[in-house]
Order: structure tokens, then C-alpha cells, then sequence
């Protein structure tokens, strides 16, 4: 869906990774014209990933999470809508609406507000219990931390086990409850998955799988037990829950948007309506390099998508050449006790279509190749870095899966 409307104003909905790099890309291509940030967090941009590890450390303050100096930003001549959420989207009419009743009109619209932390199904006013979305949240668990408390961690993904690892050098006790019966299994399969729970288990994190939460139970308003699926309970003063995320996408209700696990794009990252474009966690698209839907929560899609969307946008409206379609190698890492866990592509879950590649004992390092019938199509690294980027290369070029095996 192509048009040739002016291009006067743009509107970018996400005050995110995805957002300011769409706004240097739009300056750094030419566009001179408007460009309206609007974001719920009074927050300007920062950085997601050091949440979970260097300010959860300590050895980041929060102030170092911002993605770029009050100079840059300003050099971007934005007229920035903080602290004000989107709450509809009018296609016919090409206004936003903001939460205090405001407009944003636009020629182009670019969607990036992200996700939010999926919650229990059982909310409970108990103090104690925390999500890890958001600088506050960071902030809070940290807090939280110092005075070391008992700690539940529930859900076995990358957010969960990086709290875990800081609760663990901070010599807490910790205990991982996963539903699935591995850990990361549904991402990386259960052999992987199980290689990655057992890190945790080797530092002490008493790891618990195939048990849910069925609530919590506390003292004077404070939590002290987490109620189990299995009838046990867990003894804690702080529980970080992460069971994932779900696209923001509540706020496109009625606007008439094809919505399903996210913004629905097409292979250039143009949403069903026109002039409306989606990059980052809430952006769902065709992936051609692997056939299929896909939606990324990784930071280094959310820039690159960004940067897709924006060349999509400038050609659509003329002020470009033709857009390419936006079909990247997924990029994803996470930081536990020293080591740095590294996955490109997509891992298959299915335990016939991994092999390991590379183990070394002595700096605990390892490599495993993922296949799709006679194609690699994903790979995981542990302490290996310069052992992947071939690997990723590899998986853009659709190399078959014998090739991939000789050239380890």
C-alpha cells in the first residue's frame, strides 16, 4: 500500500530505541520537516537491556541508560510529547489522541510503543512483587535487593534469569520456577535450555520446573510466601515476575488497524492502514529470509527496523528511492555470572534439529547450530562471540545444512 501524499509531518508514537533511531534516520535522510515524539514515560529514550544487568549491579546509575545527550537530542528539532500516552489512532482523520485530550495530527505515523510486562493472572496488593519493564521497575528491584531479601524469580526466560544471576553474586537465595519442564526451552529446545538452567543450578539457584504460581501470602501488606501449583510454598521477600510480554497495542482499538500479536505489517513495515508504519516489539511482519510471521523483542531489531521504516515511509511519500523488504537475522544476548549467551536466527525447539559444534570445558564455551530441514537457520553461543558471527552470516545466506557443519 503506496501513496504520494506530502510528507510535512510525522508523528512517532514510542519514546524507544526504535523511535529515536527512526528520527535520526528521518534528519540524516533530509526529511526537514516535523517530527512529534510521544511517549508514556516522562522518561526521554534509554536503554532497555542495562535494566536487567549494570543497573540492577549497581555500577550504572539511571542516568546512564539515556540512548543520546541532551545535544543530540536536541539537535533533532523533535516536539517531544512526554509523559503522555497515546490512547487512539483516527486512519481516516490521521490524528493520535493523547491521554490529557490532545491531538497529534499526522502525514506518516510511525508506531513503536513496544510492550508491556505480562502480569499473574492473580493480582495481589502485597508489596514485593515486581515486573522488570521499566527504569522505575530497575530502580525498584534494585532497591529491593540491598536489603537482601529471600528472592522468587517467576519465569525461567533471559529477564528472569539475569535477575537471578544478580541475586545469586549478591549471595541470595534464589529460587527459578518455570513453568515449562526446562527453562528457555520454547526458544532455544529443551537440550539448550537445559545447558542454561544448569548454569544457574552450578551457582546455586534452586531451580524449580513444570510448577506455576497459584499466589501469594504475606505479612503486614509485605510478601513472605509464594503459593505453588504443586501445594508448596516458597519462603520470599521479593519476587520478580517475568512470564514475557504482550505487544501495546490497546490503545488501536477501533482505529481499524489489523491487529494480532502486534501491529500486522507487511514485508516493508507498512501497517493496513495508510501513512501508518510499525518497527520494533509491537511490530509483527513477514520475515522472507524465513517464511513466516515474526514479531522481535531485541534491541537490535528494534534499531534496525527503525531504520527500515523510515526508508519505506520516505518512498512512499516520494522522498526517496524504492524501499527494500525488511528481513534480518534476529539478534539476541543475555549476561549470567560472566558469561555472555549469544543467539542468532531462530532456534528450533525441536531436539532433532540441534547440534552442538564446539565445547570447550575449559573456558566453558559452546556452540550449537539449529536446522530446518537441510537449513541452518539458527545458532546459540556461550562465551564464543567471534565463534557466531560467521554462523550469522551464514544463516542471512540460507546456507545448506551439510555447509554449515563443514565449515565449523
Amino acid at each position: 500500500m503506496t501513496e504520494r501524499r506530502r510528507l510535512d509531518r510525522v508523528a512517532i508514537v514510542g519514546a524507544s530505541l526504535a523511535g529515536i533511531t527512526a528520527a535520526e534516520s528521518l534528519r540524516t535522510r533530509g526529511y526537514g520537516g516535523s517530527i512529534t515524539m510521544v511517549g508514556a514515560e516522562h522518561h526521554r529514550p534509554y536503554d532497555r537491556p542495562p535494566l536487567s544487568k549494570r543497573l540492577l549491579q549497581g555500577t550504572w546509575e539511571a542516568d546512564r541508560t539515556q540512548l543520546r545527550s541532551a545535544e543530540a537530542l536536541a539537535g533533532l528539532g523533535l516536539d517531544w510529547r512526554l509523559g503522555q500516552a497515546a490512547v487512539a489512532l483516527d486512519p481516516t482523520t490521521r490524528e493520535i489522541r493523547l491521554a490529557d485530550g490532545g491531538t497529534v495530527g499526522y502525514d506518516a505515523a510511525l508506531l513503536c510503543t513496544g510492550t508491556t510486562a505480562r502480569q499473574l493472572p492473580h493480582p495481589t496488593p502485597l508489596r514485593g512483587i515486581h515486573t522488570l519493564r521499566t527504569l522505575e521497575d530497575a530502580v525498584a528491584i534494585r532497591a529491593a535487593l540491598d536489603r537482601a531479601p529471600r528472592v522468587a524469580v517467576v519465569g525461567g526466560g533471559f529477564i528472569g534469569a539475569e535477575v537471578a544471576a544478580e541475586a545469586r553474586r549478591r549471595g541470595l537465595a534464589v529460587t527459578m520456577l518455570e513453568a515449562l519442564p526446562v527453562p528457555l526451552s520454547r526458544g532455544l529446545g529443551e537440550r539448550m535450555g537445559r545447558l542454561c538452567a544448569d548454569l544457574h543450578v552450578r551457582h546455586g539457584v534452586d531451580v524449580r520446573c513444570g510448577v506455576t504460581v497459584r499466589g501469594f501470602d504475606g505479612d503486614a501488606g509485605r510478601l513472605s510466601r509464594v503459593l505453588l501449583s504443586d501445594g508448596t510454598t516458597i519462603d520470599a521477600d521479593l519476587a520478580v515476575v517475568g512470564i514475557g510480554s504482550a505487544p501495546a497495542t490497546d490503545w488501536l482499538a477501533g482505529s481499524g488497524l489489523l491487529v494480532d500479536d502486534g501491529v500486522v505489517c507487511d514485508p516493508f513495515c507498512r501497517s493496513s492502514a495508510p501513512g501508518v508504519y510499525a518497527a520494533g516489539d509491537v511490530a509483527r511482519w513477514h520475515n522472507g529470509l524465513f517464511g513466516v510471521q515474526t514479531r522481535i523483542e531485541h534491541w537490535t531489531n528494534a534499531r534496525e527496523q527503525a531504520i527500515a521504516a523510515v526508508a519505506t515511509m520516505l518512498a512512499d511519500h516520494g522522498a526517496g528511492g524504492e524501499p527494500t523488504p525488511y528481513s534480518p537475522v534476529p539478534y539476541v544476548w543475555s549476561d549470567q555470572y560472566g558469561s555472555r549467551i549469544q543467539v542468532a536466527g531462530r532456534p528450533s525447539p525441536h531436539v532433532d534439529a540441534v547440534r552442538v559444534v564446539h565445547r570447550d570445558d575449559a573456558t566453558d564455551a559452546t556452540v550449537a547450530l539449529y536446522r530446518d530441514g537441510d537449513t541452518l537457520i539458527g545458532a546459540l553461543a556461550i562465551n564464543a562471540p567471534k565463534l557466531l558471527l560467521p554462523y550469522r552470516r551464514m544463516i542471512a545466506d540460507r546456507i545448506r545444512w551439510e555447509d554449515a557443519l563443514t565449515a565449523c
